[in-house]
């Protein structure tokens, strides 16, 4: 299984670049973004599905901050934004995704 972490610092900035073909280049299982400092809404999600990547988001309710997004090519068992600390899951730090006996945490520091 290919894993891979990367620190956006804006996943719309990256998109403009051409996110869906790095993706598809990088041909990852899972990727954690961290600091994708947008909403899911905010974003062209029908390229990513074209490729055929699942994603979840935990973005931070003020706009423009922080937030993760977990992509991967199975779909998780079980998704669980936020780790239960209100000060933390206000700015989308924290992403559980599990595949089976497999549980990954996209957390962002």
């Amino acid at each position: 299984m290919k894993l891979v972490s990367w620190n956006l610092n804006g996943i719309r900035a990256v998109e403009k670049k051409g996110l869906a073909s790095i993706i598809e280049y990088i041909n990852a299982d899972v990727i954690g973004f961290q600091e994708t400092k947008a909403l899911e809404e905010q974003v062209d999600e029908s390229l990513l599905e074209e490729i055929g990547y699942h994603h979840y988001w935990h973005s931070a309710e003020k706009k423009g901050y922080s937030g993760v997004a977990t992509f991967s090519k199975v779909k998780p068992t079980k998704v669980i934004a936020g780790c239960g600390q209100e000060i933390y899951d206000r700015e989308g730090r924290v992403l559980r995704t599990d595949f089976g006996d497999l549980t990954i945490l996209n957390c962002y520091f």
